[in-house]
């Protein structure tokens, strides 16, 4: 019976880490689909049952106090890092997120958005960005802690 127990514990514990390796939610570098180099830290996470993302972090040397110059209104000239750059993306039955707003703050334009897990790896995230039918994929990464 001991050892029925202990099988049942540990198998409870290794699908908590499975659970948690799979969420959307957490912390992602940002990769320039063009360069390949890390440009950002973005912290996703759940609020009312939808998506929201903030920049963490600027990886770019030189970069890490930019101002959002090219915006309008109240982001003109604001600090990138807090920005929120997904806004209440709503999860579809498929796991997949798609929402009106995701913000690009170096071009200052937002974009339609999908953003999925990739199946393959679940330590990616795809983020792709719609303006009208043209789109852009970038491969997000993980970051542990």
């Amino acid at each position: 019976m001991q050892m029925m127990i202990r099988a049942l514990f540990l198998t409870a514990v290794l699908w908590s880490f499975i659970g948690h390796s799979q969420s959307i939610f957490g912390k992602w570098k940002t990769i320039d689909d063009r360069t390949g180099n890390p440009k950002a830290i973005i912290d996703i996470y759940e609020k009312d049952g939808l998506m929201y993302g903030h920049v963490q972090e600027i990886l770019e040397f030189g970069k890490e106090d930019s101002l959002c110059t090219k915006c309008d209104g109240k982001q003109k000239n604001m600090p990138v890092v807090g920005m929120t750059v997904i806004d209440a993306a709503r999860e579809t039955n498929d796991g997949v997120y798609k929402g009106d707003t995701l913000f690009d703050p170096e071009q200052a334009m937002t974009f339609r958005c999908k953003i999925w897990l990739n199946p393959d790896n679940l330590n990616e995230l795809k983020v792709r960005g719609y303006l009208a039918f043209i789109y852009r994929t970038q491969t997000w990464l993980r970051v542990d802690g």
